[in-house]
């Protein structure tokens, strides 16, 4: 991956199934990420996604795109808006797109990632560093 490579933008749709079945793995029964009531009650918009749901689906997106689960050594983000998920069939899409920033002296790419939904980004600081394709660690 050359600097300034851009990695094509992956869409995922995001349910209230979706919520329900996260929160049953990961056990953040949270009302906020099931519950319309409770959410706008704290001043969200509405049921909203789990942050850590959020980041799996942008590595989930870097996983693809390296080409093997064990090629990303470093991945990290910060959490800059929710992700409303409304209670539709459809539910929301996040959008995940991204640039090679850098390499490091160990020529591993350094990539500038972006999550959007509603066009909003929700992310910041958002990166994931990736082993070249055939190096080992």
């Amino acid at each position: 991956m050359e600097i300034g490579t851009e990695l094509p933008p992956r869409t995922f749709t995001v349910t209230r199934a979706d919520l329900v079945r996260y929160a049953g793995a990961s056990g953040d029964f949270n009302p906020i990420h099931w519950s319309d009531r409770t959410a706008t009650g704290v001043g969200l918009p509405g049921v909203i996604a789990h942050g850590m749901y959020t980041m799996a689906l942008v590595s989930r997106a870097v996983i693809d795109w390296a080409g093997a689960p064990d090629a990303v050594v470093g991945f990290g983000v910060r959490f800059t808006r929710p992700v409303p998920v409304p209670d539709t069939d459809e539910g929301t899409e996040l959008t995940v797109s991204g640039m090679v920033r850098e390499h490091t002296e160990d020529g591993y790419a350094v990539l500038d990632l972006t999550a959007i939904c509603a066009g909003e980004k929700v992310l910041a600081q958002a990166r994931a560093t990736v082993r070249p394709v055939g190096k080992s660690e």
